[in-house]
C-alpha cells in the first residue's frame, strides 16, 4: 500500500489538486466525479485493512548495552496510544535489562518542563519521550543534550525518523499523513461517498494540525461529501469539552452530521455517550480516529457502537522500536529511520492481529527478532 500511497501522493499543503495527494483531481481543482473516487478510495482502504504483513524492519544491530536507566517522560497516560507505547517500553527494557522510571505530564502545559526537569535529575543514560511536541519541549531537552544523553520520541513530530534542529534523534511513528489519508478514504468509503463530516483535532500539536488538515483536503475532493466543520478542543480537556461540543455540533447540524472523523479515539471516549444519550442510532453516525488503536475504540468497534474504524498503531511493537533505537545509540550506531505500515482496524478484521484483546500487535515475529538482535533470550 506504502508504494501505491507515494506514487499517488503529491505535496498536500498547496491546491486541492495536491492536497489531497491521493486521487485524481482535475487541474481546475473541482472535486473527482464521486464512482472513481469511491473506487480509489476502495483500493486504499482494502489494502490498509489487510493482516499485518511480515515483519519489514531491521534485522541486524547491536547486541544489548546492559544496565541502562532510561526515563520516560509521558505526555499524558490517560491517553491509550502513550499508555500501550510506555508498555511496550516497559516490555522491551525488561528483555534487554534495562531500568525504567516514568515521569508522567499529565496533559499539564505547566508540568511539562517540571517533569523533564524530574527526568534529568533521576541522571538517566538515556531519554524516552512519549507524546507531546518535541519544539515545546526544546527548552527541557538542551540540558539533557548538553549532557550528551541520547533521546529517542514517539509521536513528537509531524514526521517519523530524526527531528531536524533538535536532540532527538529519531521520532518512532507511522506515517501521520498516511494514517490521516486512509482514515478520511475509509469513511469515504463507509459511507458511500456522501458524508457529512466533522473532524476533531488539538491544534496545539503540529502533527495533529498536519493530520486534520490532510483529512479535510481529502473530505474536499469528495464531491458527494461536505465538510461541516473542523472542531479544535485540547486533548487534555477532552472529557470535559467533548460531552457539550458534541451536543453542541448535533443541535446546529442535525441529521446532516453523519461523521466524525478525529486525530485520537480519544474524543470518542467522551462523544459516543451524548450521541447515545440523544437516541441517535449507531448506523446513523460513521467515528473513525487517525490514531491511535485504544482499547476503548476496539470496543466500540467490536459492538458496532458508532466507530466503524481506527488506524492502530502497533502500540507495544513502538514500545519495542524505542529501545532498539536506543540500544544503537548507546552503541554508537545511526537509527533505523524503520516506519511501520499503516493499519486500518475495523469490525471486518479486529479479531486478527492481537484484537481479541483489544489491541493492534501485530502479528509478524517482531519481538523474537529483537531479541536476536539484542542477543537475548
Amino acid at each position: 500500500m506504502r508504494g501505491f500511497l507515494l506514487a499517488l501522493a503529491c505535496t498536500w499543503t498547496l491546491s486541492v489538486a495536491t492536497a489531497q495527494g491521493l486521487l485524481p483531481v482535475p487541474a481546475s481543482g473541482a472535486p473527482v466525479a464521486a464512482k472513481d473516487f469511491l473506487a480509489r478510495a476502495k483500493r486504499v482502504v482494502d489494502a490498509a485493512a489487510r493482516p499485518a504483513a511480515p515483519w519489514n524492519g531491521p534485522r541486524n544491530g547491536p547486541r544489548a548495552q546492559s544496565g541502562k536507566h532510561i526515563a520516560v517522560v509521558a505526555e499524558d497516560l490517560r491517553n491509550g496510544g502513550i499508555l500501550g507505547v510506555v508498555d511496550g517500553v516497559l516490555e522491551a527494557a525488561r528483555v534487554i535489562g534495562w531500568s525504567v522510571k516514568i515521569f508522567d505530564s499529565a496533559g499539564a502545559a505547566d508540568l511539562r518542563q517540571k517533569m523533564l526537569a524530574n527526568a534529568l535529575a533521576s541522571r538517566p543514560d538515556g531519554l524516552i519521550i512519549a507524546g507531546g511536541d518535541v519544539r515545546t519541549l526544546l527548552p527541557g531537552l538542551r540540558p539533557f543534550a548538553e549532557q550528551s544523553i541520547p533521546m529517542v520520541g514517539w509521536h513528537v513530530a509531524s514526521r517519523a525518523g530524526p527531528v531536524p534542529g533538535t536532540p532527538v534523534a529519531m521520532n518512532v511513528s507511522t506515517d501521520p499523513l498516511e494514517v490521516a489519508r486512509v482514515t478520511a478514504l475509509a469513511a469515504i468509503a463507509q459511507s458511500g461517498g456522501h458524508a457529512g463530516v466533522v473532524i476533531f483535532t488539538d491544534t496545539s500539536f503540529r502533527i495533529a494540525q498536519e493530520k486534520s488538515d490532510a483529512m479535510a483536503a481529502i473530505v474536499r475532493a469528495c464531491s458527494g461529501c461536505t465538510l461541516l466543520e473542523v472542531r479544535d478542543v485540547a486533548i487534555s480537556h477532552s472529557q470535559e469539552l467533548m460531552p457539550r461540543t458534541t451536543r453542541a455540533l448535533l443541535a446546529h447540524y442535525g441529521p446532516r452530521w453523519t461523521c466524525a472523523l478525529a486525530i485520537n479515539d480519544i474524543y470518542f471516549d467522551y462523544a459516543a455517550p451524548v450521541l447515545t444519550q440523544a437516541g441517535i442510532p449507531n448506523a446513523a453516525m460513521i467515528m473513525l480516529s487517525a490514531g491511535d488503536g485504544s482499547e476503548p475504540a476496539f470496543l466500540r468497534i467490536r459492538t458496532g457502537t458508532f466507530q466503524t474504524g481506527t488506524v492502530a498503531e502497533p502500540l507495544n511493537l513502538h514500545g519495542w522500536q524505542l529501545v532498539d533505537e536506543m540500544n544503537r545509540l548507546f552503541a554508537g550506531d545511526g537509527v533505523t529511520g524503520y516506519v511501520s505500515p499503516v493499519h486500518l482496524v475495523t469490525a471486518d478484521n479486529i479479531a486478527v492481529d492481537s484484537g481479541d484483546r483489544l489491541l493492534y500487535d501485530p502479528d509478524n515475529g517482531y519481538r523474537d527478532i529483537y531479541r536476536r538482535i539484542w542477543q537475548r533470550p
